[in-house]
């Protein structure tokens, strides 16, 4: 890992289904910013327990989200790449910081009281460790940036807090981590309904597009798009069906949105919803060929993760040693 770059850190879910909005969302930025910093990506499967899982379909989907990650552009030999289980200095150092976290700081996190009401037959205190852990993720790896939406700038508050806690009684160990926001990416909204952000948990199957759709599923889902009764194709607030049809379009394309609206002046839907339907088919068909591909290769993402928990873990392991020896345990 080099000195000289600052290092990124990011922990992926492994939901198994990331959604067209996270990919020009963000995820297509991704190899752009591996060239740039030393990127750590980390599919966070201890978090995912907090919730009750199908084993055997945690670990398919634990697999399924890493060979996206690589689909999409992730070069395991420029970002490091790995399973959270596999690297047992999270859980470590997730102790140690609970021991420096106020009862009160973690029972104010929003996540928790979102995800107990939501789960109140499993209230765990996992459910409620939940932000220690995330912040354990973050400081092992001395990590400066963390790519976050808004909904998760708290938790970087928390880690923030607890690093500057901890710094604080022993000297500086942990680099305080700022949130990345990214450069104003594409927002994509619901196909369903506009006003909303495209979410893969929305009850309704055809408000979203997956990487992993057929294509086949990605026409019928743009046909079905809301627009509206003006079926004129320009960039308006007062037509927020078409403005998001149109944003895709011209994401998927490279054209401008200028570009777009003189294609189809004087054309409607009819024409229009197809053809931004089939530019979202091959924008996303080698990344789905290439996941399969992946997903048939099992040994080959059994060396990606090893290699990637290797180095995560020797860089986790120099934190963990130093945390420990200033604490007062004895060496081990």
């Amino acid at each position: 890992m080099s000195e000289a770059k600052k290092t990124i850190f990011s922990g992926v879910q492994p939901s198994g289904k990331l959604t067209l909005g996270n990919y020009l969302g963000a995820i297509r930025n991704f190899p752009i910013l591996q060239e740039e910093y030393n990127c750590i990506y980390c599919v966070v499967d201890m978090h995912a327990i907090t919730v009750r899982q199908d084993p055997a379909m945690l670990r398919k989907q634990t697999l399924e989200v890493l060979a996206q990650y690589i689909a999409c552009g992730l070069d395991p030999e420029k970002s490091t790449l790995f399973i959270q289980s596999h690297v047992p200095a999270h859980a470590e150092l997730a102790w140690v910081l609970n021991c420096y976290t106020m009862f009160g700081e973690a029972s104010r996190m929003t996540q928790f009281k979102d995800k107990s009401s939501k789960h109140a037959d499993n209230v765990n205190v996992g459910l409620f460790d939940y932000p220690v852990l995330m912040a354990a993720d973050i400081l092992l790896y001395q990590t400066d940036m963390v790519p976050v939406g808004v909904d998760q700038l708290q938790h970087i508050e928390l880690a923030r807090n607890i690093a500057q806690r901890f710094n604080g009684v022993y000297s500086d160990t942990f680099v305080m981590p700022e949130p990345y926001i990214p450069k104003a990416g594409a927002k994509i909204m619901s196909l369903a309904d506009p006003t909303r952000k495209m979410s893969k948990s929305d009850e309704n199957q055809n408000s979203f597009v997956l990487l992993m759709d057929k294509p086949e599923d990605i026409m019928r889902k743009f046909k079905r798009a809301v627009t509206d009764s003006d079926s004129r194709i320009i960039m308006s607030d007062e037509k927020p069906g078409v403005s998001n049809l149109i944003t895709i379009y011209s994401l998927a394309t490279g054209k401008s949105v200028d570009e777009v609206e003189k294609e189809f002046a004087g054309k409607g839907y009819g024409e229009f919803k197809p053809a931004v339907g089939e530019a979202v088919v091959e924008l996303l068909r080698p990344i789905r060929e290439k996941t399969e591909d992946l997903l048939r290769n099992k040994d080959y993402l059994e060396s990606v993760y090893r290699e990637g928990a290797g180095k995560a873990a020797y860089a986790a392991r120099k934190t963990l040693d130093k945390v420990y020896r200033k604490v007062g345990f004895v060496k081990r």
